[in-house]
C-alpha cells in the first residue's frame, strides 16, 4: 500500500513515481467506450490543430474526438460523449481524443513510472493495477479542479479509488451522488447544455462498468500519447 497519497488540481500536476490522472465527466469515461466499441488505439493530444494535422498528414483513416467548452470540436467525428461513442463501430481504428481536461493532466504527467487514466467506471480496476503495482507514491490529478470549477466528481473517484487501495470496502453511493452534484455535474440535466446530456451523466456513474484499468504510454517522437487496455502489471519506482 502507498505510504503517500496525494490529491492534486490539473495545475499542479507533473511526472510522479505512479500517477492517476482522473476525468468523470467524462475523457476517461469515454475512453473505455471506444475501446469497447473496437478502437484498435487510442492517442491523445492536448490541442485540436494537432489533431487535424496528425489525420491530415500521418492517419486519414483516424476518427478524430474531442471538446472545447464541453462541444464537441470543429472537424471531429465526435466529441466527448460516452452515449455517442456507444453508437458508434470504431472497429479497426485509431483515435485521436483531445479534451479541455483529461488529455491536458496525461500530457503534464508524461514521464511518470506509471500513469492511469481513471474514472468511476474503472474505479476498481485501477485499484488493482495500483495494488499489483506496488508504488510508495501516488498522485491522484483531479482534473476537473480546473477552469474555475470545483472537480468534486474526480475527487470523489479518486478518494473511493484510493480507499479501496488501502484494503477498505466503503459504499460507493455517497461517492457517486457528488458526481451530479459537482460544478460540472450540474450541466447534465433537462434543459441544460446540448452537450451535457442526463444519459451522459448515468454513464459516467456506472461504477466499475470495465474490468481493465486504462494505461498510457508515450510515442517516441511526438507530443503525443498513446492510450492502452493494461493487461499486464509492473511494479513501478520513482522517476
Amino acid at each position: 500500500m502507498p505510504t503517500d497519497i496525494r490529491f492534486l488540481p490539473l495545475a499542479d500536476a507533473a511526472p510522479d513515481e505512479a500517477v492517476v490522472v482522473i476525468d468523470v465527466l467524462r475523457a476517461f469515461t469515454v475512453q473505455p467506450w471506444m475501446f469497447a466499441r473496437g478502437a484498435a488505439r487510442i492517442l491523445t493530444v492536448t490541442d485540436a490543430g494537432h489533431a487535424l494535422r496528425l489525420k491530415d498528414e500521418r492517419l486519414p483513416d483516424a476518427v478524430l474526438a474531442g471538446e472545447e467548452g464541453g462541444r464537441q470540436l470543429d472537424g471531429f467525428d465526435l466529441g466527448n460523449s460516452p452515449v455517442q461513442v456507444q453508437g458508434v463501430d470504431l472497429t479497426g481504428h485509431t483515435v485521436v481524443h483531445r479534451t479541455s481536461a483529461g488529455t491536458q493532466g496525461l500530457a503534464r504527467t508524461a514521464g511518470s513510472g506509471l500513469v492511469l487514466a481513471a474514472s468511476f467506471v474503472t474505479a476498481r480496476a485501477t485499484a488493482r493495477v495500483l495494488t499489483a503495482a506496488a508504488p510508495s507514491r501516488v498522485s491522484f490529478i483531479i482534473t476537473g479542479a480546473s477552469l474555475g470549477r470545483d472537480g468534486d466528481e474526480d475527487l470523489a473517484a479518486a478518494e473511493l479509488i484510493a480507499a479501496r487501495l488501502r484494503g477498505e470496502q466503503p459504499d460507493p453511493a455517497p461517492y457517486l451522488e457528488r458526481v451530479a452534484a459537482s460544478d460540472a455535474g450540474r450541466s447534465f440535466v433537462p434543459g441544460g447544455p446540448g452537450w451535457a446530456s442526463p444519459e451522459d451523466l448515468a454513464a459516467c456513474v456506472e461504477l466499475d462498468r470495465f474490468d481493465r484499468a486504462l494505461g498510457v504510454e508515450p510515442l517516441e517522437g511526438d507530443e503525443v500519447l498513446q492510450g492502452v487496455e493494461v493487461l499486464e502489471v509492473r511494479r513501478v519506482t520513482a522517476p
